[in-house]
């Protein structure tokens, strides 16, 4: 039985089309600098929000229309659930999903039973990859739902829950291998504190690594070549979250030796709330060489916490893919539309209309920041601007020529720096909405 019945399979119709449940710019068999728009984006459907919410906040119960959910805890309704889930991403066109054990299996009284309980979803998702030819892009493991976690899992105070967590995440990576994941994500729900007085920071954070070196070695036993990955965000729902930014993040990685097997998963709306933007999370990660994957969302900046809205500004959405182009690209990432729909917008067919949005809004982005970089629009003026490090003494600082004396010399002689050059941001700004304005 259909869960989308009066949904057909959504088609590219161009940028005059009026039609809501067509694209008008994601043209997947587009070649976008030598690669198709598909290829390039590796779009991916979250099973949490997109079959899991249910339109709850703090001051109101479900709100979400779900036919095909009976909302049992059952192990057939969780089974129904995957078939409705991938008849909506076939339809939609997504070549990827993502998800959280506890999404697609409830959790049993005991390990072993909610082991038990994973591998006859799994036998459903691994049936449903083959009709559709759907993949995964990444697996995960839920630390932070049950109260075992409220102190943290790889950073909780109690050993047993480290524990417990590790038996968690080495289920999750079996069956990440089982279905060909190709990445593992790490997302620290509750890894921080709350408050210092009752903390031992550089104990959790020792932990957090051993966790970490723990999953390393055994997807090696196993198999798993897949890339771990790890997702930035600051805080909520704990004060203060050890992987809080691309920067606390790498250096993390740095300190316990870990660069080697991860990099990063960023998400606009956690950018947002540690005071950056995405573009500075991207090229931060990139210029380290830790960009790995996007989580494809945005926030309210009239709301202080992650609110996770889908994408459907062209602006930031173009930011993103002149960085992600900067650097080479997110394979084997993906923008994965870690979003949800308004609790408002609640009958099934909004799901379309929401992922259809955001598809769209990326390729317009990739499309845009293709034409900018085509123009050098951006990367000239750029390299005019730094022109004084590439010959004389620019040149013999950077490689290392020069020293604290040899550059008094040089100043005392000169007696003065040049002449400043303006930064043009106006007109940059101004030059970026032209793109915005002409690319069709």
């Amino acid at each position: 039985m259909s869960a989308f019945p009066d949904v057909e399979k959504i088609r590219y119709e161009g940028p005059d089309s009026t039609n809501p449940l067509a694209f008008r710019w994601y043209n997947e068999d587009e070649v976008v600098e030598g690669k198709t728009m598909k290829e390039h984006m590796r779009f991916s459907v979250v099973y949490w929000h997109t079959f899991r919410a249910t339109g709850t906040d703090p001051f109101g119960s479900e709100t979400m229309v779900r036919p095909w959910d009976d909302g049992s805890n059952s192990v057939e309704n969780a089974q129904n659930r995957v078939r409705a889930a991938f008849e909506f991403i076939e339809k939609l066109g997504a070549p990827y999903y993502a998800f959280h054990d506890r999404d697609v299996a409830p959790e049993g009284s005991s390990l072993a039973e909610s082991n038990s309980i994973l591998d006859q979803v799994v036998k459903v998702l691994q049936e449903e990859q083959d009709r559709t030819g759907i993949k995964l892009l990444w697996g995960t493991a839920n630390l932070f739902s049950n109260p075992r976690y409220m102190h943290g899992a790889s950073t909780s105070c109690n050993a047993d829950a480290f524990a417990f967590a590790a038996c968690q995440v080495k289920k999750c990576l079996e069956v990440t291998l089982e279905l060909g994941g190709v990445n593992y994500v790490f997302w620290g729900g509750r890894e921080g504190y709350q408050n210092l007085l009752n903390t031992d920071m550089k104990r959790e954070l020792d932990h957090m690594a051993r966790f970490m070196h723990l999953a390393v070695d055994y997807a090696k036993e196993i198999g798993f070549t897949g890339q771990f990955l790890i997702e930035p965000k600051p805080k909520e729902p704990t004060k203060h979250q050890y992987d809080s930014d691309a920067a606390a993040c790498i250096n993390f990685l740095r300190a316990y030796d870990l660069m080697d097997s991860f990099k990063l998963n960023l998400e606009t709306n956690h950018a947002t709330l540690a005071g950056h933007t995405m573009m500075h999370e991207l090229d931060y990660a990139g210029h380290q060489g830790a960009l790995g994957s996007i989580d494809a969302n945005t926030g309210d900046l009239m709301l202080g916490w992650d609110t996770d809205q889908f994408p459907t500004n062209y602006y930031l959405t173009t930011e993103c893919m002149l960085t992600i182009l900067k650097y080479g690209g997110l394979m084997p990432g993906g923008v994965n539309f870690d979003a949800k729909v308004r609790r408002e917008s609640f009958e099934p067919i909004d799901l379309f209309h929401a992922h259809v949005g955001g598809m769209d809004a990326f390729a317009r982005g990739l499309k845009t920041a293709a034409a900018i970089r085509a123009d050098n629009a951006l990367d000239d003026f750029v390299a005019t601007r730094y022109e004084s490090w590439d010959t004389g003494i620019g040149a013999e600082i950077e490689s290392g020529q020069a020293d604290m004396k040899s550059l008094e010399s040089y100043m005392l002689e000169k007696k003065e720096a040049s002449s400043n050059s303006s930064g043009r941001q106006e007109m940059l700004e101004h030059l970026f909405n032209r793109y915005l304005d002409s690319v069709r």
